[in-house]
Formats: structure tokens, C-alpha cells, sequence
């Protein structure tokens, strides 16, 4: 076999592009060919936090506690939500009266915040604890039926109710109340401890 020289080789290398035959890389491309840019790799979303109906009907579903408390803390910062930072700031400084014990003075701020978004049911919540405070048990229930036609799910204020009709001696409507907190979030214990106390003597009257 005749063995070609380097120059005869670099000659030949040199030809053959330019008769239009393509060298085949290493690779399998043709030589000269760039690489293919890579396709971008599909941007991760972040994942869609869960919506309220869905932290509401997991809170009923799950029988652990720990992670039941988990699922009733994100459900509260849900409902701490006004939409208004003007709200937020009157909500704020109430829940700071209330600290110095100042409780008129934090039961106007929540008048004003429960004036400018009267459809924050937490806003009516808070209010009904400024009124508990001031003793005013008529107003602070009345708040609590208002924070619950607005969102029939609130837990507290349905054990907030409860507490307030037992402190009023009402005991079958304070079971009332406490059954309708346990339907949304049964393993909170305080209410489980309150419904086992009241059913006894409360349920044994229609007997």
C-alpha cells in the first residue's frame, strides 16, 4: 500500500471541503459544524400554595395534631388578611392597645378597621375580642355572628361563641358552638375537653 506523505495528506484536507464532501467528526457531526445550542432547561415554577377550601378540608381530614395546628396557623394568616394596609395598620395598633390593656381605645381603632372593610370577617373576630375584654358580652357575640356569616369555617370565633354562652350559662348553646368548631378542625383540643364536659349533662336533658 503507498503511503501518502504529510504534505500529500494536509493537500488532501485542504481539497475535499471545497469539492463539497463534509469530514465527519469524531463526534458523528460534520467537521466545521458548530454545536447545536442545548435547549434551556424548562424554568421551575414555584409551587401553587394551597387554597383556603384546600387547607380547610385537609384540616378535617387529618388526625394528627401536630400537623393539624400546622394547617389552623396557615388558615389564620389567610384570614389575618384585610386587603387594606390601612386596615392592617389600625389592626395592629388595636392588638397594641389591647397589650397596655387601653381596651377603648382599641375597640374604636377596630371600629374604624371593621368600618373600612366590613367584610374582613377576622376584623369582626378581633372586635369581638375587644368587647369580651370590656365585659360586653351582647357585643362581642353579635361580632362573632357577623364574622361567621361571613366565613362560617372560622373556628375561633365558633369557640370564641362557645366560651361566651358558657361564661353566659348557656350551656346548649355554648355545645352548639363548640360542635360547630370541632366539624371544622376536630382534633383542637380545648373545644374536645369543652364538648366532653358539656355533652354529659347538655345531651342527657332530652332524655
Amino acid at each position: 500500500m503507498t503511503r501518502r506523505s504529510p504534505l500529500a495528506l494536509a493537500l488532501l484536507l485542504t481539497v475535499l471541503p471545497a469539492c463539497g464532501v463534509a469530514l465527519a467528526a469524531p463526534n458523528g457531526r460534520a467537521a466545521g459544524d458548530r454545536d447545536a445550542p442545548g435547549k434551556a432547561a424548562p424554568e421551575k415554577t414555584a409551587p401553587k400554595p394551597p387554597s383556603l377550601d384546600d387547607l380547610f378540608a385537609r384540616l378535617k381530614a387529618t388526625e394528627d395534631v401536630a400537623e393539624a395546628k400546622g394547617i389552623a396557623k396557615l388558615i389564620e394568616q389567610r384570614l389575618d388578611r384585610s386587603g387594606s394596609a390601612t386596615v392592617d395598620l389600625l389592626t395592629s395598633r388595636a392588638r397594641q392597645a389591647m397589650v397596655s390593656r387601653d381596651f377603648a381605645l382599641a375597640a374604636e381603632l377596630m371600629d374604624r378597621a371593621t368600618a373600612l372593610e366590613p367584610r374582613w370577617a377576622e376584623g369582626w373576630n378581633r372586635r369581638a375580642t375587644v368587647f369580651w375584654l370590656l365585659s360586653d358580652k351582647g357585643e362581642a357575640v353579635a361580632d362573632l355572628q357577623r364574622a361567621l356569616v361571613l366565613e362560617p369555617r372560622h373556628f375561633e370565633a365558633w369557640s370564641a361563641l362557645g366560651k361566651i354562652y358558657q361564661s353566659m350559662d348557656d350551656d346548649a348553646r355554648a355545645l352548639a358552638a363548640y360542635r360547630r368548631a370541632l366539624a371544622i378542625y376536630p382534633t383542637m383540643d380545648s373545644v374536645k375537653e369543652a364538648v366532653d364536659r358539656l355533652a354529659p349533662s347538655v345531651d342527657g336533658r332530652d332524655l
